[in-house]
């Protein structure tokens, strides 16, 4: 994987998770759907960060 994607991978699950936080405060659906794609998209990056 190149740096750009490594750099898109982080913000979008940076991204997804802030607003999965905002979803949990407000009490809307899909919540815990969007903090387990948003988590385990950090989850990678960091894996794959480690990796090199």
């Amino acid at each position: 994987m190149t740096d750009k994607t490594l750099n898109m991978l982080k913000y979008f699950g940076l991204a997804v998770s802030t607003f999965a936080v905002l979803f949990k405060l407000m009490s809307w659906q899909f919540a815990e759907v969007l903090l387990i794609i948003g988590l385990a998209s950090l989850g990678v990056y960091f894996f794959i960060k480690m990796i090199r």
